[in-house]
């Protein structure tokens, strides 16, 4: 695998599968989780490779607005995997509240994204 890009991506979408399985094992007991659980994870490594390709876009985007839909669409479906993969498990589900959470969560880490990662705000210090 000499592709950084693909590299990047591949590793990512483990990370954040392996971190979902650790936090919904502390919370329901790994022997409890079902096998669907466990097959949505092994949906973020292609999950992964499509968005991918938003993140460098978004950091040469000047138009600040422009700039975090691009983290936005960048983030929308590993986080939906991520989230309701692990919402679902709760007796209490209620998919209202978990869109809700999903929307504004992704909103929130879009407008920060774009704030922090700006075109040339690594180079002026």
């Amino acid at each position: 695998m000499t592709n950084p890009f693909l590299r990047t991506a591949l590793i990512t979408g483990a990370v954040i599968a392996v971190v979902n399985i650790v936090f919904a094992s502390l919370g329901y007991g790994l022997p409890n989780l079902p096998w669907w659980f466990y097959a949505a994870q092994l949906l973020l490594l292609p999950a992964m490779l499509l968005p991918m390709r938003y993140f460098p876009q978004a950091s040469v985007t000047p138009d600040y607005l422009r700039r975090a839909g691009l983290f936005a669409l960048g983030w929308a479906v590993p986080y939906a995997i991520y989230k309701f993969a692990h919402d679902v498990l709760s007796p209490v589900f209620s998919p209202g509240a978990s869109l809700v959470g999903y929307v504004v969560t992704v909103a929130l880490f879009s407008l920060i994204f774009a704030a922090v990662r700006r075109p040339g705000a690594g180079g002026r210090r």
